[in-house]
């Protein structure tokens, strides 16, 4: 069957990813990490991401490799590829698929030195030009945004939505391009008229009471 042209930019190794996933540690208490992220996977997000803010290195990799190494496995079972935030070392030591890096944590070069060729590596974004600074270096996927004030990114105004439609045009066709930031079931609808093709959305998800059917909601929304 033939891609839409909706679909067109989201692909990761693992096929299709409408809608991106985060495993947030600010929201998802340690003793529900597990169970939250097969709720996640369950419900078909296309990847998963474990972001640990306020934990350093060693603190993530203890968390991955001890009190929670079910995830990386649950990721494997449902063909999801997984992805590591802010460390590449960790990325590596844990078998993620990937690692996801901000503007202020070096060159996709020097994360290729610790990752190698093979695993994907992601850039956040928070303008036009950052986004088509990213394609040219080399990355394998961005999320742009944040589109909206979001309390994970504290004291970061949202960007807005207008230059959505651009840096799908311009990096979309060539890359993924995952909108982030503030993004929730009620708001979904605008996101997308703006241009955008895939998202991630964390808030909504990691608090919803039945976080599968709110996941699977969400990526029937995204696929229509």
């Amino acid at each position: 069957m033939q891609e839409s042209d909706q679909n067109l930019g989201c692909r990761l190794s693992a096929g299709v990813a409408r809608l991106y996933g985060i495993l947030d540690t600010g929201y998802v208490d340690q003793n529900r990490m597990e169970e939250v992220a097969e709720a996640l996977l369950m419900g078909g997000v296309g990847v998963l991401q474990f972001r640990a803010k306020g934990h350093d290195e060693r603190g993530v990799l203890k968390l991955l490799k001890e009190e929670v190494p079910g995830i990386v496995p649950l990721c494997r079972e449902y063909g999801v590829p997984f992805i590591v935030n802010d460390f590449p070392e960790v990325a590596v030591e844990v078998g993620a698929d990937g690692v996801h890096i901000g503007q202020d944590d070096g060159s996709l070069a020097e994360v290729r030195a610790v990752v190698g060729e093979k695993m994907m590596v992601g850039r956040s974004t928070h303008s036009p030009e950052q986004a088509m600074v990213a394609l040219a270096e080399g990355f394998d996927y961005i999320g742009f945004g944040p589109l909206f004030p979001t309390p994970t990114k504290k004291g970061r105004p949202g960007i807005g939505l207008e230059g959505i439609g651009e840096v799908q045009k311009q990096v979309g066709s060539k890359i993924p391009v995952f909108c982030i930031g503030g993004i929730k079931p009620d708001n979904l609808e605008l996101v997308l008229a703006s241009g955008a093709r895939c998202v991630v959305i964390v808030s909504s998800l990691l608090q919803a009471d039945d976080i599968t059917s709110m996941t699977r909601e969400l990526v029937t929304r995204l696929n229509q």
